[in-house]
């Protein structure tokens, strides 16, 4: 029996409705038995400030990165504001890969699903995030990208995931389960 790994997956819309959640969550429902998904949430954590981040550091700091920490790998599905990611998801990368030297992030492999109601589907957001993790050694899955535009259709009124999006989706996590299985270290 192969490993089960463990992903931590950082959803970059804080709202309990959000389409990248619902997201996040059918991505869980689609992934394969070698891979367990697991929401960390990002939205109680302070604003990283190197001044309060001294021993001991917020409590919701040392959590947060003891999640990072003890995950094989990370997913990230985001939303773009202003053509980044949004404050919390940068927010969660600046705690999680403080104090300097001590990235929680650090050779865990990595993937982005940036989806957004807009025609772009998060081009932006998706490559910014990108840069921050390549920055930060996280080998981060090339193909497929993700880029979802007109994501306001991907669920049916009953809140289910449509079946036009599925395969796509299906494709990609499995995709990711592959590159998990080849990056993931000892």
């Amino acid at each position: 029996m192969s490993k089960v790994h463990h992903i931590a997956v950082l959803v970059g819309s804080l709202r309990k409705a959000s389409i990248n959640r619902k997201l996040a969550l059918a991505m869980a429902d689609l992934a394969p038995a070698s891979l367990k998904l697991e929401i960390v949430e990002i939205g109680e954590l302070p604003l990283y400030n190197e001044d309060i981040d001294i021993d001991p550091p917020p409590a919701a700091y040392t959590a947060f990165r003891a999640k990072i920490k003890a995950a094989d790998a990370l997913l990230f599905v985001t939303p773009e504001y202003n053509r980044s990611v949004p404050a919390p998801m940068k927010n969660a990368i600046d705690v999680g890969s403080r104090p300097y030297g001590q990235s929680a992030f650090g050779d865990k492999p990595g993937a982005v699903l940036s989806a957004s109601p807009g025609a772009v589907g998060g081009f932006g957001a998706n490559h910014h995030l990108r840069q921050s993790m390549v920055f930060l050694g996280v080998p981060m899955m090339q193909q497929p990208e993700a880029y979802l535009g007109g994501a306001g259709s991907f669920f049916e009124e009953a809140g289910m995931l449509g079946d036009g999006i599925r395969p796509f989706l299906q494709k990609f996590i499995n995709a990711y389960a592959q590159w998990v299985e080849q990056h993931v270290k000892g």
